[in-house]
C-alpha cells in the first residue's frame, strides 16, 4: 500500500511538471466574437501572455502587439486599473465568410471606435492586429448585424 502511494504522488508531481510550463494559456474560444472578447479583455487587463498566444502567428503581429505593450507599460497605476474596469462595447459585427469576421468595438474607458479582424486558422479563431492597422476607418459596409456589451 505505500509503494502504491508513493508511485501515485511520484505520478502526480511528474504529470503536474509536465504541465506546468509557467505560462497562462489561452482560452479556447467558441467563435469568432468569443475570441474578440478573450483578446480584448487580455489587452485591457495586461496580460501579455494571453493576447500573444491568440495572435495570428506572424512577425508583423508580434510586432505590433509589443508596441501595445510598451505603451501600456508606461501608465501609471490608475490608467491601468481603469482599462481592466472597462466593460467591451461591441458595434458591429461582420462575417465575411466561415473564416474571417470584423468586429467593431470599444472599450467604456476610453470609448474609441476600433476594428479587429478574427481568422478561423487550425480552427481556432485568432486576431490579425494588421487589420487594425492598415485601414482609414472603422467602418465595415452591412456592418450593422451585432450591439452588445461584454464584460
Amino acid at each position: 500500500m505505500k509503494k502504491l502511494i508513493q508511485l501515485g504522488s511520484f505520478l502526480f508531481l511528474f504529470l503536474y511538471s509536465c504541465n506546468d510550463d509557467g505560462k497562462t494559456a489561452a482560452p479556447q474560444s467558441e467563435n469568432d466574437i468569443d475570441a474578440a472578447r478573450n483578446f480584448i479583455r487580455a489587452a485591457l487587463d495586461g496580460n501579455y501572455e494571453k493576447g500573444r498566444q491568440m495572435l495570428v502567428n506572424d512577425s508583423t503581429n508580434y510586432q505590433y502587439f509589443e508596441e501595445y505593450e510598451k505603451l501600456h507599460a508606461k501608465m501609471d497605476a490608475e490608467e491601468k486599473k481603469k482599462y481592466k474596469e472597462a466593460s467591451i462595447n461591441v458595434h458591429a459585427v461582420t462575417p465575411v465568410n466561415d473564416s474571417t469576421t470584423f468586429i467593431i468595438y470599444s472599450n467604456s474607458y476610453q470609448n474609441n471606435n476600433d476594428t479587429l479582424k478574427l481568422m478561423k486558422t487550425g480552427g481556432q479563431w485568432m486576431v490579425d492586429l494588421k487589420y487594425l492597422f492598415n485601414h482609414d476607418l472603422d467602418t465595415i459596409p452591412n456592418s450593422m448585424n451585432k450591439t452588445d456589451t461584454l464584460k
